[in-house]
């Protein structure tokens, strides 16, 4: 044990001696292995932070919460964009005969969303999503306030100038100012700020759920029109209940529009599950050509350090010889060989990793991602494995050399 914890220490040494003797072809060599790594990580950190975002995403959807609308999410499969088109629209009133009709259900609302202008003085925010709600969207949507507190039934059916707003808005609004009794202009009607929601982020990674403001459904409609857009939400106890209540939802809903049993639905009930499938099928995509492409970059890599390694077997043999002369083992060779590629491996994982630190924080300013220190010991650990791989053959060479031979070669 102890000559071999020599041998290591030993090896170390040479290796760091070599590289520092050579160092541009040790810097173009480790060029090879940093690509590769960055490849490895930037793909990690991307996968991470969209299933982190993704499942934050269904959250903030609720994985018990069936959704009806005139038109179906996603475009898998057909889509009959005619035929939706042309179907009817969903009403307000839906919400209370669902409330009759489907007594397995917690909770249901309405609601509607347009993009405004928010104004507060000379301050304004554009593209706000501006929803129309009834007061149990907060509930269904598991809303948090960070001050303030959200509009009630009867402020929904006065038809109140009351608002709720977004983290975003708060700050952009009111940056100085405890927006809570403060006046907002929506196209030349003032609300009042009664409630502000803790910050919620992005949803999968791209629409700012803090940009968006809610005011009584009523309200809306004397600012927009409900004659379009509206989409219902009812909530169940549990996602178990859910897929149980879904076929009640959709009986409730035909008998609401009175179609005929041979009459096709012209509703659609969207639901968390569906984003799930479609996002199932996208990663499988993206996990398969970013395995090839780290893989191939690596590849390239190994072979970049293998060749290198072959020509310091070559370059050294003379060396090899006098140490086999003075009673030097073949795995102590080994050892020493396999060492100083596994450390060129290991320099260009370091300076790798830092790479894609910086550039998973550029990514995170435009999409997600997200490093924790598995993908950093991950890299690691294919850094070692990538020398060990691609310099056994050269340190294996230099194993089985003869110190005779070796000590003749000029």
């Amino acid at each position: 044990m102890r000559r071999i914890l020599i041998s290591i220490t030993e090896g170390s040494k040479i290796a760091f001696t070599a590289l520092w003797a050579n160092k541009v072809r040790a810097i173009l060599t480790t060029t090879c292995i940093v690509i590769g790594i960055v490849s490895v990580t930037t793909m990690n950190t991307v996968t991470d932070g969209v299933d982190r975002s993704f499942d934050e995403s269904m959250d903030m959807l609720g994985r018990n919460v069936v959704y009806i609308a005139k038109w179906p999410w996603g475009f898998g499969g057909e889509y009959k964009w005619w035929e939706y088109r042309n179907r009817r629209e969903l009403r307000v009133s839906y919400a209370d005969d669902l409330r009759q009709l489907v007594p397995r259900a917690t909770d249901v609302s309405a609601s509607a969303y347009r993009n405004a202008t928010l104004r507060h003085a000379e301050r304004m925010v554009e593209r706000v999503a501006v929803g129309g709600i009834t007061p149990s969207h907060f509930q269904i949507g598991s809303f948090n306030f960070s001050s303030g507190r959200p509009f009630t039934e009867d402020e929904n059916a006065r038809a109140s100038r009351v608002i709720v707003i977004g983290n975003s808005i708060a700050t952009a609004l009111f940056p100085d100012t405890d927006p809570l009794d403060k006046e907002i202009r929506i196209g030349g009607q003032r609300f009042r700020v009664i409630g502000v929601l803790e910050r919620q982020g992005s949803f999968l990674g791209m629409e700012d759920m803090d940009n968006q403001a809610f005011i009584p459904i009523q309200a809306y409609a004397t600012i927009f029109s409900i004659r379009w857009g509206i989409r219902l939400a009812v909530q169940f106890e549990s996602e178990l209940d859910m897929y149980e209540g879904e076929y009640e939802v959709i009986g409730a809903m035909r008998q609401i529009r009175r179609l005929d049993p041979l009459e096709r639905d012209d509703f659609s009930i969207n639901k968390a599950a569906l984003f799930e499938q479609e996002f199932k099928s996208m990663k499988t995509l993206i996990y398969g050509i970013g395995i090839f492409l780290t893989g191939l970059a690596l590849f390239v890599g190994g072979i970049g350090v293998m060749n290198i390694m072959f020509v310091s077997v070559k370059e050294r043999t003379k060396e090899i010889g006098i140490r086999k002369a003075i009673g030097a083992k073949s795995w102590e060779i080994l050892l020493q060989f396999l060492i100083e590629s596994i450390v060129i491996c290991l320099l260009g994982g370091l300076i790798g990793i830092l790479f894609s630190l910086g550039i998973t924080h550029l990514i995170n300013q435009f999409f997600v991602a997200h490093m924790d220190w598995t993908t950093m010991l991950n890299a690691i650990l294919i850094c070692t494995f990538v020398g060990v791989l691609f310099g056994y053959l050269p340190s294996n060479r230099a194993a089985k050399s003869t110190p005779i031979e070796s000590l003749r070669y000029e």
